[in-house]
């Protein structure tokens, strides 16, 4: 396997993962050195990847990156009850273009998600969302996107690619791969009118803040059905976060984003999962350890999974079907877990890539509002999209 696009980490942080207990995730985790190079991936879940590309940053102005504060506190930490084996393996430095680094990335995560291996990048400008996108180019049919952010980032598609802006690109670029865009914990005011009636039009899904955070339970379904996740830093709120990374006053606790990012690692089909917008500076320790945290979540919840989802079998799930005027919804829940799904008509002559989205991942107050007569919102828009 060649990566030989991916420096190693650090010594610095290779001598501090000496100083630590037997017991912590940096002695326990296979590491990309000089000494040893790249690790075996064969028995890997898990690779974690730093992109040291920010130059499609609105806001670049030169600044160098480097993820060393973020895995030396990631390193400390204690891992869960895991049987999890992670493996990182270094760096992306910045290619001679912005399209080179793009490149590596794609490939890297394309080779990772073939061998059942869970990237989590660390980045750099949200824009590299866009070659994690790419690199489903040739695995899937077609991808859903989840974005924690306080934008849309749809931007205008004619003009060149940047971190404001790259959903625009992946939407409007072939091949069209992307089935549906989620965006959880948007503030209006960051947004454009025209931007939120796009986000209607297209029937992608779009929740408030101030929404998700009185109910954060509500991100499960949303991330059930997601392929790739992306997480902006700018959407955790100032007061949780280091001097350079600060950017709103309003925003996600630290509890909240690692409650988010476990309920991505919990989904069983997220394959990639991405933390962009890092600001590194001297003092940064609270960023990086929060965003070591939202790792430690993430891979808390890639160990929680449980394949709950096959309905092949009639003693793994209840059928409920509920008639609302001349509609028939018809729910399922799994007796392994408790969770909910509800079944989108498949319609032959449309969209035949669609095949795979019969069921939408929802929570049991849909099936509750459906028995008083209410439509679920999230059917409504995945039927309209289906139709299409």
């Amino acid at each position: 396997m060649n990566f030989g696009f991916l420096t190693p980490v650090s010594d610095a942080v290779l001598a501090h993962k000496e100083l630590l207990s037997q017991q912590a995730i940096g002695r326990k985790i296979k590491v990309h050195s000089n000494q040893h190079g790249i690790p075996e991936l064969d028995d890997v879940k898990i690779a974690i990847i730093g992109v040291l590309e920010n130059r499609n940053d609105i806001n670049y102005i030169g600044a160098e990156l480097n993820f060393d504060n973020v895995r030396t506190a990631l390193y400390t930490l204690f891992p869960g009850n895991w049987n999890t084996t992670i493996a990182d393996l270094g760096d992306i430095k910045p290619g001679e273009t912005v399209e080179d680094t793009y490149f590596a990335i794609r490939t890297a995560i394309n080779v990772l998600v073939e061998k059942n291996i869970i990237p989590i990048i660390l980045g750099g400008s949200q824009d590299l969302t866009y070659s994690n996108y790419r690199a489903y180019d040739n695995l899937m049919p077609m991808v859903n996107i989840v974005s924690v952010d306080t934008n849309f980032d749809l931007g205008d598609a004619n003009l060149p690619i940047k971190n404001n802006s790259y959903v625009g690109k992946i939407i409007v670029e072939e091949p069209y791969n992307l089935f549906n865009y989620s965006t959880i914990g948007y503030q209006t005011y960051f947004n454009s009118q025209e931007e939120i009636d796009l986000m209607g039009k297209l029937y992608f899904e779009a929740y408030r803040l101030g929404e998700v955070s009185s109910n954060i339970n509500m991100v499960e379904p949303l991330m059930r059905d997601a392929h790739i996740v992306s997480v902006d830093m700018k959407s955790v709120r100032s007061s949780e976060v280091s001097g350079n990374q600060k950017f709103s006053p309003n925003g996600f606790s630290g509890k909240e984003i690692c409650a988010i990012t476990r309920y991505a690692g919990i989904s069983n089909k997220v394959s990639s999962f991405g933390i962009y917008e890092y600001h590194k500076s001297k003092n940064d320790q609270a960023t990086s350890m929060l965003m070591a945290q939202m790792i430690w979540y993430f891979v808390e919840g890639v160990n929680c999974r449980v394949k709950d989802d096959s309905f092949a079998n009639e003693n793994n799930y209840q059928k409920f079907n509920v008639l609302i005027e001349e509609d028939e919804l018809i729910f399922y829940k799994s007796l392994k877990t408790g969770r909910w799904w509800i079944e989108i008509p498949f319609l032959p002559d449309v969209n035949n890539k669609l095949k795979k989205h019969t069921l939408l991942p929802c929570m049991h107050v849909d099936y509750v509002d459906a028995t008083k007569g209410n439509i679920p919102e999230r059917w409504y828009k995945a039927f309209r999209k289906n139709s299409f």
